[in-house]
C-alpha cells in the first residue's frame, strides 16, 4: 500500500516533542499570551485572534503527528502554516496600531532566549513544568524601562501595558520566520517521501505548483524587507549582515 495512505508507525507516542517546529511553536504561543495580556480591552478581537492562532499552530502539529497517514499529517501541518501566516499578519497589525514596539536589530538572544536550549529543556520536562519555571528567561518579560518604574519593588507584578513588554516586533518576526522555515523543511521532507511511492494527479501537481509559487513570492518579500534594514537571520538570531559576517555566522534563508 502506498505510504500516502498506509498507517504511520511512531517510534514515540509524543514524538512531535522532539521536533524543533513544535518547540518553537510552544514558545511562540507563550510569548503571544504574555503579549495579549497587555492589550487594552478595546483590542479584544486582536487578543482572541492572536491567542487562537498561536494555539492552532501548536495543536495542529500535535494532532497531525498522531494521524494515521502521511497525507493527513501533511494536511495538519498545512493548517499550522496557515495559522503561522495569520500570526505574522496580526503581529504587524498590532505594531502598526501602536501596541507593539520595534527595535531594529533586536533578537531573542537579547532576552537570553536560546531556541536550542529551550528545545532541550522542554523535551526533558515532559510538559509538567510551567514554562516560566522551566526556562528562567521567560520568568520576566518586562522591558528595561518598565523595570525602572518601580526599582524598590522585589515582586514580579503582571505586565499591564504593551510598553512594558520586552519582546519586540523583530523578535516576533524572528521566531515566526524560523518556525515557518522549519515547518517548510518538514513538509518538504514528507512530500519527498511520499512522492517516491505515489505519483501526483494533474490537479495535485497544479496545486503544488501554485503553493510553491506563493512560497517563493513570500520569501522574496521577506528577503526584501530584511534587506532594507540590512538584517539577516542566523543561528544566533537576527543581526546586522556585517556583524554576522564578522562572526562567521551563516545566514538562515527566510
Amino acid at each position: 500500500m502506498p505510504q500516502y495512505f498506509k498507517t504511520r508507525q511512531w517510534t514515540h507516542p509524543e514524538g512531535y516533542k522532539f521536533l524543533a517546529p513544535w518547540t518553537n511553536a510552544v514558545l511562540l504561543r507563550f510569548l503571544i499570551r504574555k503579549f495579549t495580556e497587555t492589550l487594552p480591552r478595546s483590542e479584544y478581537r486582536s487578543k482572541t485572534q492572536l491567542d487562537d492562532a498561536g494555539r492552532s499552530v501548536v495543536s495542529n502539529i500535535e494532532e497531525g503527528y498522531k494521524r494515521p497517514s502521511t497525507k493527513e499529517y501533511l494536511s495538519f501541518l498545512g493548517f499550522s502554516q496557515g495559522s503561522l501566516e495569520e500570526i505574522k499578519g496580526l503581529v504587524k497589525q498590532v505594531y502598526q496600531d501602536g501596541f507593539l514596539k520595534s527595535k531594529p536589530g533586536s533578537s531573542l538572544t537579547d532576552l537570553g532566549i536560546d531556541l536550542k536550549e529551550f528545545k532541550g529543556k522542554l523535551k526533558d520536562s515532559k510538559g509538567e513544568i510551567p514554562l516560566e519555571v522551566l526556562y528562567p528567561p521567560l520568568k520576566s518579560l518586562k522591558s528595561p524601562l518598565a523595570s525602572l518604574k518601580s526599582p524598590l519593588s522585589s515582586s514580579n507584578p503582571p505586565l499591564t501595558s504593551p510598553n512594558d513588554f520586552a519582546v519586540t516586533l523583530e523578535m516576533f518576526m524572528e521566531l515566526v520566520n524560523k518556525t515557518d522555515y522549519l515547518l517548510r523543511t518538514l513538509v518538504e521532507s514528507l512530500e519527498n517521501k511520499i512522492a517516491e511511492e505515489m505519483p501526483m494527479s494533474p490537479r495535485e501537481k497544479w496545486l503544488k505548483a501554485q503553493s510553491e509559487r506563493k512560497l517563493q513570492e513570500d520569501k522574496r518579500f521577506d528577503k526584501e524587507m530584511l534587506g532594507k534594514e540590512g538584517l539577516v537571520f542566523t543561528r544566533e538570531g537576527m543581526m546586522k549582515k556585517e556583524e554576522a559576517e564578522r562572526r562567521g555566522l551563516k545566514e538562515i534563508p527566510v
